[in-house]
């Protein structure tokens, strides 16, 4: 009786899933995208997969172990969240199939999205495996990293020539030389060098001096915080606090917000065990992405797709921008459920690393 009990009960669970994956992967209309219009969410296209039926041997395993007056079935968190943001991994083919014709731009976070998150973070170095893929995603699309990093330091990370590069979460970008105009369409001068080279874009350039001030007062409160790490990205400051003590964290944001009382200019945000300090200006990751897409002269185009990949709190602003342009995938990194402006996910680094080989394999064979 157990067993057919038992067997009685999975099938039960399976119909419930099947019902759910049809009604969110055939009729989702809640989010707004042009590409979304397309008959590509279809149920009968999307079977459920090893991941699904795991969940249901989860659950029926589960069963076991319980008397059968006190069980009860609740869908994991991360499993429900992902029917809400599905796998990019699991989406590709028909990501793709919407893709044929269109314009392909990658952005990519770096710390968390292509490196793995690490203690140290001068020692967040990307995999030579993830170095190749990028490499040759790059040369088959437009490709720009954008990292809260400086310039400088992402770039020395990722040691390739073949994309651009925006640090200080946009602040301070080196793109192609053409001309630009703003979302809100004014003109935006890109500075030219006497050689005819460009030189970066820097919207925050005039708080270079108090940035300046604020670090070496910084570095001086903290020091004696055992764990606690400045770090110093241009146009913003980093605290890292993943080696501090808990009992030592609120007294380290004590003496960050103090520091920031005589400077309100700048606003305090916080990341993944960091507190990053910025300067209040308008402008983001968000902002950065139609800065790309303008000096690419891209921005009007209606046959481009605009793909992110980031983790981080800072890139829901361009995940915001992707979606309020109709067009793209917003993919977030992540292993555990989050509020996000995202409409794909993928787990960690390891499947960005899956992801961007498939879609460089994919325009090969494609064109």
């Amino acid at each position: 009786m157990n067993y057919i009990f038992l067997l009685l009960v999975t099938l039960k669970i399976f119909k419930r899933k099947l019902t759910q994956l049809q009604e969110i992967m055939g009729f989702q209309t809640s989010h707004s995208t042009k590409w979304m219009s397309q008959p590509i969410f279809k149920a009968k296209e999307d079977p459920i997969d090893i991941h699904e039926n795991s969940l249901i041997q989860r659950t029926a395993l589960n069963l076991i172990d319980h008397s059968e007056t006190n069980t009860k079935y609740i869908l994991s968190g991360y499993d429900s969240w992902v029917v809400r943001h599905p796998s990019a991994l699991k989406s590709f083919e028909r990501l793709m199939k919407a893709a044929i014709g269109k314009r392909i731009i990658i952005f990519l976070d770096y710390d968390g999205t292509l490196s793995p998150i690490v203690n140290d973070p001068d020692r967040a170095f990307m995999s030579d495996e993830m170095r190749a893929a990028v490499r040759e995603v790059a040369t088959y699309f437009p490709t720009a990293i954008i990292s809260g990093r400086s310039r400088d330091k992402v770039k020395d990370f990722v040691k390739l020539n073949n994309l651009y590069y925006a640090g200080s979460h946009g602040m301070d970008i080196m793109a192609p030389s053409m001309p630009v105009t703003s979302s809100a369409g004014e003109h935006i001068d890109i500075a030219i060098n006497k050689s005819g080279t460009e030189v970066p874009f820097q919207p925050a350039k005039k708080y270079l001096p108090a940035i300046r001030e604020i670090l070496r007062i910084l570095e001086n409160e903290v020091k004696e915080i055992k764990g606690a790490m400045i770090e110093d990205n241009g146009f913003c400051i980093s605290v890292h606090f993943r080696q501090v003590q808990d009992e030592d964290y609120g007294l380290l944001e004590m003496k960050v917000k103090s520091v920031l009382e005589n400077h309100p200019q700048f606003c305090l945000t916080e990341g993944k065990k960091v507190m990053e300090i910025r300067p209040s200006i308008k402008w983001n990751k968000g902002n950065a992405v139609e800065y790309f897409l303008d000096t690419l002269g891209l921005s009007s185009c209606n046959d481009i797709l605009p793909v992110y990949i980031g983790d981080d709190r800072t890139d829901e602003d361009a995940f915001k921008v992707i979606q309020s342009r109709e067009q793209g995938y917003p993919i977030i990194v992540s292993s555990v459920p989050k509020e996000t402006n995202a409409l794909y996910s993928l787990r960690d680094p390891s499947e960005v690393l899956i992801f961007l080989s498939r879609l460089a394999k994919w325009r090969k064979t494609a064109y």
